[in-house]
């Protein structure tokens, strides 16, 4: 399924890595920006989250929840959030749903893995509804922060 922006969109639970249940809908009220990212530990995906670390700033002064999302396990994201130093939570898809309703799931990857999340953005308003959706299939890009900061700010 795509996501589009002007709908709503679609709700979940998942764990982030401290073991806390997050719940979309328990969201509203805020601006979200969900980071799908293939895995953790590799260079892409560092290079994209630690740049949010370092301008988290932005995103706070956009009323915005940040949450990095991939199917590794809580314990791997754990570990992977304190190495780096991560000030936003990450959560796991382990199970591979969220991933797949956003229309961010690689039937196959590299090295033939199955079930890996593209990487992608979305925006979500306070309201629940979509506000900006890019999906990369090329896992080595990366999303185009200048346009979310844009969107961010838009809401506003």
């Amino acid at each position: 399924m795509k996501i589009k922006p002007g709908q709503q969109a679609p709700d979940f639970s998942m764990y982030d890595s401290e073991k806390n249940k997050i719940t979309l809908s328990d969201l509203k009220g805020h601006n979200v920006l969900l980071l799908f990212f293939p895995a953790a530990f590799t260079g892409t995906c560092t290079k994209e989250l630690c740049s949010v670390r370092d301008n988290i700033s932005l995103y706070n002064d956009s009323d915005a929840k940040v949450f990095g999302i991939s199917v590794d396990m809580l314990y791997s994201l754990s570990k992977y959030r304190e190495e780096q130093k991560l000030n936003f939570s990450l959560l796991s898809d382990f199970n591979k749903e969220v991933s797949a309703a956003y229309g961010c799931l690689y039937e196959t990857f590299s090295y033939e893995m199955k079930g890996v999340s593209k990487r992608a953005a979305f925006i979500i308003d306070k309201k629940g509804i979509v506000r900006y959706a890019e999906v990369l299939e090329n896992a080595t890009d990366l999303p185009n922060f200048e346009a979310i900061q844009q969107t961010l700010q838009s809401l506003n």
